[in-house]
């Protein structure tokens, strides 16, 4: 329930508790007993019920919480009636275009536009494994016309970023859990061809640092992905940060670095178009995208788990009933069928989580990542 719609609640329940009058001024609530009556407004008056039980009396302190509740209803109910999204709306994306979280995002601010009635406009801000994006997000105005389209990456940099001057547990309101896809190991198959990810791990502990990987940037899933599998097939490969996911897969694609482990939503298109070759996905099953391609667990791995997830949130702050019609509208493009077609190819899931457990997700993933910060020795380069 929005904040204007539970005040009009509270002003009906104590309506219909009270003792109406009249005098010259007009209508009033009062309580003997309390020695205390309110006038009521012609405007507040419509917002309450015509059949009004006037049998039980007010006490002193319903009366005052009634006063203060006319006021906020009032005001409360000028701005509902502008309904939100009144104007365009920027969802600022902290990586740069043709990443994963771009992979989503574009998409989603389609459906946005079209089921919403106003634009949504990606606002791409790069840099520092997305932390410079969120900073700029965390700042924005709470009115709910800057949201911010961040990822598991935002739940790692608190472990490697020790001055972040944001904290994305509370200066961040959780709003929709938007896309959960696996991590997949991809090459350049002009520069690393094995044939299948068994004869891979073996070469590469043949030959330590001869391979390098590319990741959108230090404390991305993709970097700890990468250091999670040096530490669990006792092997290693050179890390190579990028400003995004974009800009590594592109070098990728170029030759210019030998692999990645990538969000598979970033790379769908490009396994499906023959320029990069997955040869794992992450975790103990096969992704239905991609049946063909290898899982951890069938080669010996089955604790290589790295799940890249996209979250919307909005800035502290953002009124209650806009984070619940921001709420509203991203669930009803995340059902549209055009955005379950490109989910379904870009191997996604929607993180179906209410507002609360999506914030208790976070909070959970910001835990798992520091164990593996600590683990791994994982430093920004």
């Amino acid at each position: 329930m929005n904040e204007s719609v539970l005040w009009k609640t509270r002003l009906l329940v104590l309506a219909a508790n009270g003792h109406v009058g009249s005098c010259l001024r007009g209508k009033y609530l009062y309580s003997k007993q309390a020695k205390i009556r309110i006038f009521i407004t012609p405007q507040l008056e419509t917002s309450l019920t015509s059949n009004l039980n006037y049998s039980q009396a007010f006490t002193r302190r319903d009366i005052l919480q009634f006063a203060a509740a006319g006021s906020a209803a009032l005001s409360l109910g000028s701005h509902a009636q502008s309904a939100w999204p009144a104007k365009p709306v920027t969802l600022i994306v902290p990586f740069p275009a043709g990443g994963g979280t771009d992979a989503f995002a574009r998409p989603l601010s389609a459906q946005f536009a079209r089921l919403a009635g106003k634009a949504m406009v990606i606002d791409n801000r790069g840099g520092a494994g997305g932390t410079l994006g969120a900073s700029v997000a965390a700042k924005a105005a709470p009115d709910g016309y800057t949201l911010f389209m961040g990822a598991v990456h935002h739940s790692i940099a608190p472990s490697m970023y020790p001055k972040l001057d944001y904290d994305i547990e509370k200066d961040f309101v959780p709003l929709v859990l938007m896309a959960n896809v696996p991590q997949v190991l991809v090459v350049n198959p002009k520069r690393v061809d094995p044939g299948n990810v068994k004869d891979f791990i073996d070469f590469v502990r043949k030959n330590p640092a001869k391979l390098n990987y590319g990741s959108a940037g230090a404390g991305t899933s993709h970097h700890l992905a990468g250091e999670l599998f040096k530490i669990q097939t006792k092997t290693f490969i050179t890390h190579i940060p990028y400003r995004g996911a974009g800009p590594a897969l592109q070098d990728l694609i170029s030759g210019n670095v030998d692999m990645m482990f990538d969000g598979l939503g970033s790379s769908a298109a490009h396994i499906k178009g023959g320029r990069i070759k997955a040869l794992m996905v992450s975790g103990n099953k096969r992704n239905p995208a991609f049946p063909d391609v290898t899982c951890a667990a069938e080669v010996g791995l089955p604790d290589y788990t790295v799940t890249t997830w996209y979250g919307v949130w909005a800035p502290k702050g953002t009124p209650a009933d806009v984070q619940a019609r921001a709420i509203e509208e991203l669930r009803k493009a995340a059902s549209s069928d055009e955005l379950k077609a490109v989910w379904a190819s870009n191997g996604a899931e929607f993180g179906n989580l209410s507002q609360a457990q999506f914030g208790s997700f976070v909070s959970s993933e910001v835990k798992r990542w520091a164990a593996v910060v600590r683990a791994s020795g994982a430093k920004l380069d």
